[in-house]
């Protein structure tokens, strides 16, 4: 069993930054592949990015890709969402999810909801214009 606990969301101006953290309970955190997701009021659940448990490979949604950044701290049981150049579309709020399927170190991480095991409560993120 995995928790997960996120933070770091807030308010922000667009084109600011904001960093999210993931805290992790449970001693097997390094050997899962963590995600991003977000979910904005009306609509599903959707991709933001994910890295595989060596932190060798990383996987992005298009529409964020050159300006958010996954990373892990498998010593701190941790992973971030570095976020920069905001847009108000960014607005929603982001949950951390842990995949606990033990794939090939070289599989990209999954971008599928449904193949995540476990889900942290989220934590708002707010980009105005």
């Amino acid at each position: 069993q995995v928790q997960l606990v996120e933070s770091g969301g807030g308010l922000v101006q667009a084109g600011g930054s904001l960093r999210l953290s993931c805290a992790a309970s449970g001693r097997t955190f390094n050997t899962y592949n963590m995600g991003w997701f977000r979910q904005a009021p009306g609509k599903e659940r959707e991709f933001v990015a994910a890295i595989n448990w060596r932190s060798t490979i990383t996987n992005y949604a298009d529409s964020v890709k050159g300006r958010f950044t996954i990373s892990r701290d498998n010593a701190r049981n941790t992973v971030y969402l570095q976020m920069n150049s905001l847009k108000p579309e960014d607005t929603a709020v982001y949950y951390c999810a842990a995949d606990e399927r033990i794939g090939s170190p070289f599989e990209t991480p999954s971008p599928l909801v449904y193949e995540y095991d476990y889900w942290g409560l989220g934590t708002q993120v707010t980009v105005s214009s």
